[in-house]
């Protein structure tokens, strides 16, 4: 019954691992001294670490590239659909993001904006976040809506 399996006796198959080097212990160990950092300097020390972008003094690359550019923090990203695709659409149905998805006309999350590229299949309801001036006149012509959510002032 000594011979049950417990937590503490698993032990790694022989020669899948190899012992932790020992530093400190003696000139015999190889690691003795120096404990294997070598002499004095800043890797010798406690805390010498090295960050990973030091280049050994040389002005660092943040700091020779110059600044470029700005992100607009308030930009709207649109998922965007020509008035031309929505050829398949029946005279008088409505089109919205279920139906543009279905048609796989628009993928990913965020506002659908409409925009004017194309010929404008007749009398269509439209539910999009957004539409350019000239989908709003194309669609109009042909007899179709577009409706949007109220702009916030």
């Amino acid at each position: 019954m000594g011979d049950s399996m417990k937590i503490g006796n698993i032990r790694p198959a022989a020669g899948a691992s190899r012992p932790t080097k020992r530093r400190g212990k003696g000139a015999a160990t190889g690691l003795g001294g120096t404990s294997g950092r070598g002499h004095k300097g800043h890797r010798a020390r406690t805390g010498g670490k090295i960050a990973a972008w030091f280049e050994g003094g040389q002005m660092p690359i943040q700091r020779r590239l110059p600044k470029r550019g700005f992100k607009n923090p308030t930009r709207v990203s649109y998922r965007v659909v020509n008035v031309a695709q929505l050829g398949s659409a029946e005279s008088g149905a409505t089109v919205d993001r279920a139906w543009l998805e279905s048609k796989k006309l628009v993928r990913g999350s965020g506002p659908i904006k409409l925009l004017g590229g194309g010929k404008a299949p007749s009398s269509l309801t439209i539910q999009v976040d957004a539409a350019s001036e000239t989908a709003r006149k194309a669609i109009e012509t042909a007899g179709g809506k577009i409706i949007t959510p109220a702009r916030k002032a």
